[in-house]
């Protein structure tokens, strides 16, 4: 996502050596070099959650970091922080939730009530677990959008007023509706993009696996961002970067033109990429790498699922660090 508080189309598009002329527009931040596109280069601070250390914690598992800025959308009495970040255990039971804090460096505090979605919610389905939390600000509703997937064939909405309790909505993605063999379709992301051209306001990228395994990024747009239309083909192979497994993706703009931010598979470098493909995603422009995973803990040589976001002018990255269903969710400064 862009930064947590903003129109989402003006995260990171301020000046390509600073990172810092992000609306907020404090105190510019020198950058010593440039990420692909233009983009800061982040480097890893600190952890910010670890499970072992949360009282919801029935795998011992966490993935898929959204943060939002709600200060600004949320009334003062009734919010809990600056900052929700929410995340989630994969395996089952998994269970959306929900953790708050004053800065993007953290502390943040786990919600005493999680999880605050589960994988049973009558009448609407059962499943073996939810997981994937995307929480997009939906300006026009005044509303905090949750889009998460359950099973791996389907995501669905979910919608809030005040970014903790929600209300269900519909089946927005299934395999269904991609071609014959796709077996996943989930760890979407939302976001507020305009593709005139196809009387499209919102734009959702995800993951997408079939029969022979190998995992690619897929897209999609809609007009109101509840009922969708979906190209039948890649917007990334993992084949296109040399990967077995592509995933996680996350859309930014900068600079005039639309980046997608995803990660490789640990056993093809476990780094985050990164790919051009345009304001009306005409382009496949494969950049190389956005951020090097460091062999070190707690990456361990995987960075995955990212979420940007801004505090003061400075642009922050939360991220997965370290391997698939043993790792933490950590914190990068640009």
């Amino acid at each position: 996502m862009p930064e947590p508080h903003l129109d989402r189309r003006l995260f990171l598009k301020g000046t390509a050596v600073t990172g810092a002329a992000l609306a907020l527009g404090a105190t510019a931040v020198p950058a010593a070099s440039a990420a692909p596109g233009g983009f800061p280069d982040y480097t890893y601070v600190r952890t910010l959650l670890t499970p072992s250390r949360l009282a919801y914690n029935p795998t011992g598992e966490i993935i898929f970091p959204t943060v939002r800025g709600v200060y600004d959308r949320l009334p003062a009495s009734g919010r809990l922080g600056r900052y929700y970040l929410y995340y989630a255990p994969h395996d089952a039971p998994g269970g959306i939730c929900l953790a708050y804090g004053d800065s993007l460096e953290g502390p943040f505090t786990e919600y005493p009530h999680n999880p605050i979605v589960s994988n049973e919610w009558a009448p609407h389905y059962s499943v073996s677990h939810v997981s994937s939390p995307h929480v997009m600000w939906n300006a026009d509703a005044k509303e905090m959008w949750l889009y998460f997937h359950g099973e791996n064939t389907t995501t669905r909405l979910a919608r809030s007023k005040d970014g903790v309790n929600f209300t269900y909505d519909k089946v927005v993605l299934t395999t269904s509706m991609l071609p014959s063999g796709t077996t996943e379709t989930s760890y979407a992301r939302v976001f507020r993009h305009d593709l005139p051209s196809r009387g499209a306001r919102y734009v959702m990228v995800f993951m997408i696996n079939n029969t022979t395994n190998h995992r690619d990024i897929g897209w999609g747009w809609s007009a109101d961002g509840r009922t969708w239309a979906f190209d039948q083909r890649p917007l990334v192979r993992h084949t296109d970067v040399g990967a077995v497994n592509v995933g996680g993706p996350h859309l930014l703009h900068r600079d005039g033109s639309t980046y997608v931010v995803y990660n490789k598979d640990k056993e093809s470098g476990g780094d985050l990429m990164i790919t051009e493909v345009g304001d009306d995603f005409s382009l496949r422009r494969h950049l190389g790498v956005f951020y090097d995973s460091r062999g070190s803990a707690p990456e361990n040589g995987r960075a995955a699922a990212p979420s940007f976001g801004t505090d003061g002018g400075v642009p922050y990255m939360v991220y997965e660090a370290g391997e698939r269903l043993a790792g933490s969710i950590a914190m990068a400064r640009g």
